[in-house]
């Protein structure tokens, strides 16, 4: 590795002009990324790391004031101007934006998109030309039939192939620099894992420098050399990534580090059974199908679902139906919480849709409380939905910007229960207040608040109606690790005052083996494996399984460098 900077910033400032003042949101940071480096940017929402990477192309919106120096290569870009910028943007230093869904036009296919920025950044190719680069960059990112996907839009793509369309896009121009804002968030452990093999194949394959903008700690203990924490806009620690982990030296590093979901089963399985791993097989109060003991095995459960299949049409009059779910069972008990977790397609989500009523039912029974959810009213079902609480996986979109925090809350209690005035302000500060923010937020409107503020309040809706059943739908997946552990703790508060079930759906195995009591792992709109959480994580009896905890990163580079070299070691 060279010892020469690449890109630098010295004393970099940026400020905001909001209502007649100025907001600083960066101040005064001093970092390099070398040569043939991977460099990793970490803090929480706020931190000002994104806007230090959208600084670094000049991508910052028209408000904001850049001071200090940005200096790619000798020239200092600041100085130089928007002049200095649009010449090494996309052509040197290339930009892999965090969601891919929507910095992808919706209405142009991948191709034409491709080929646009090709012959942007290189005159006189001609068109022909540029469509076999891009079909040579689709191959470099590893998307299968790369000449057909040409044709394909972005909603025909996983969002994993998205993602990778976007670096080969970023690729383009064979840019010297990639700056890659949060290319993993929300993404299957799988699918991530190979994000992350595409990146580093391509540092080493063009030499290239990676800035990786993340909140997961187990994303930078797996490609970072170098790792520069961030907080309230400025620079707290900066330490190779090795010696961040095994000796953080600044208490906020640590307490990111803290933070980070590490899983009970191996703890679990240590001291359970005098340390002995027991196969819950080979115990005979167990029920092999689901794996209820005979204690719980006589109540009535808060949700039972049996032989579940979901079928969908095919496009064509004649095509043959697509199978989401497949003879799925589950049962979750009164206080219990049931990991549903698999990768995206995997059909863990049109699960969740069936319970609410809201995917077709092809066959099988899916019941909540006492009511059969395929075969009840439209009555019944609207007083069944009312004591099902749901939390979605993005609180920007599954609230009403038009609304204020107070009236999103109030609303299922308005509709189910009539409830108005005084009595239902008080109901709203007291919903807050569970929550853990103040009541006379109830005026703020949802863009005033943070990623997690947003999703207190949908914690706040979801059990305003006291609700038999929660179902949480990827609920953390896009929070920063801290704001992650408050909303885990507080659910699993919550839960206990309220004494509610629980089907968390995720892809993040941590998180999962944190809050779960029990598992259940989906893959092709089937449940391949189920039963307790230690026995599931701790000894998996399905490849699958094994599979996905193999892809799922942690926070130890040394443990995540053995993995690699293991999975990438040719098969003898």
């Amino acid at each position: 590795m060279s010892h020469e900077p690449i890109l630098s910033w010295h004393g970099m400032t940026v400020d905001f002009a909001v209502d007649g003042g100025l907001h600083r949101a960066v101040d005064g940071v001093r970092f390099d990324l070398e040569a043939d480096e991977v460099l990793a940017v970490v803090g929480e929402s706020g931190s000002g790391k994104s806007v230090t990477a959208m600084a670094s192309v000049g991508l910052l919106p028209g408000n904001a004031r850049v001071g200090g120096e940005i200096v790619f290569e000798g020239r200092n870009l600041l100085a130089e101007g928007r002049s200095g910028f649009a010449a090494v943007r996309g052509s040197r230093i290339g930009m892999i934006f965090q969601d891919p869904m929507n910095a992808l036009d919706p209405v142009f296919t991948i191709g034409s998109q491709l080929i646009e920025m090709i012959r942007c950044h290189h005159a006189g190719v001609g068109r022909r030309s540029a469509r076999d680069r891009a079909v040579e960059l689709l191959d470099m990112v590893e998307i299968d039939n790369p000449d057909r996907r040409l044709q394909a839009y972005p909603h025909q793509l996983s969002g994993g192939q998205c993602q990778r369309v976007m670096i080969a896009m970023a690729l383009a121009c064979d840019p010297q620099v990639l700056i890659a804002d949060e290319p993993t968030t929300a993404l299957d452990v799988t699918v991530q894992q190979e994000v992350l093999d595409v990146l580093l194949a391509l540092r080493s394959r063009t030499s290239c420098s990676i800035m990786i903008i993340t909140h997961d700690m187990g994303v930078v203990a797996d490609v970072a050399d170098r790792v520069v924490v961030m907080r309230s806009g400025c620079i707290v620690e900066e330490a190779p990534a090795q010696r961040l982990f095994d000796n953080p030296e600044d208490p906020y590093t640590r307490a990111l580090l803290a933070a980070v979901p590490r899983g009970r089963s191996r703890d679990d399985s240590a001291g359970r059974d005098g340390g002995i791993r027991v196969d819950s097989r080979d115990r005979p109060d167990v029920d092999p199908d689901d794996e209820r003991t005979t204690e719980t095995a006589g109540r009535s459960p808060a949700l039972l679902i049996k032989d579940l299949m979901v079928r969908y049409p095919g496009r064509r009059r004649r095509a043959a139906t697509a199978a989401a779910v497949q003879g799925a069972g589950l049962r979750i008990d009164t206080g219990e919480t049931l990991g549903l977790v698999g990768e995206s397609g995997s059909g863990k989500s049109t699960v969740g849709k069936c319970v609410l009523g809201l995917a077709p039912i092809t066959a099988g029974t899916v019941r909540v409380g006492e009511v059969e959810i395929r075969t009840a009213s439209a009555d019944v079902l609207r007083r069944t939905r009312s004591r099902i609480g749901v939390v979605f996986q993005n609180p920007t979109a599954s609230l009403n910007p038009r609304y204020t925090i107070g009236e999103s809350i109030a609303e299922p209690l308005r509709v189910h229960r009539g409830q108005h005035g005084p009595e239902l302000d008080r109901r709203v500060g007291d919903l807050l207040a569970s929550v853990e923010l103040p009541a006379d937020w109830s005026v703020r409107f949802p863009h005033e608040l943070s990623g997690g503020q947003r999703q207190r309040v949908s914690i706040a809706r979801a059990i305003s109606m006291q609700p038999d059943l929660l179902i949480a739908d990827e609920p953390t997946s896009a929070l920063d690790v801290s704001v992650q552990a408050t909303v885990l703790t507080l659910l699993s508060d919550l839960q206990q005052q309220l004494n509610f079930a629980c089907l968390f759906i995720s892809h993040d195995l941590a998180v999962v083996d944190q809050v779960c009591d029990r598992i259940a792992v989906m893959s092709g709109g089937r449940i391949v494996e189920q039963g307790d959480r230690g026995r599931v994580l701790g000894d998996p009896r399905d490849d699958y399984t094994r599979r996905l905890l193999q892809a799922a990163p942690v926070p130890d580079p040394a443990e995540q460098s053995r993995r690699r070299q293991r999975r990438l070691a040719p098969v003898v």
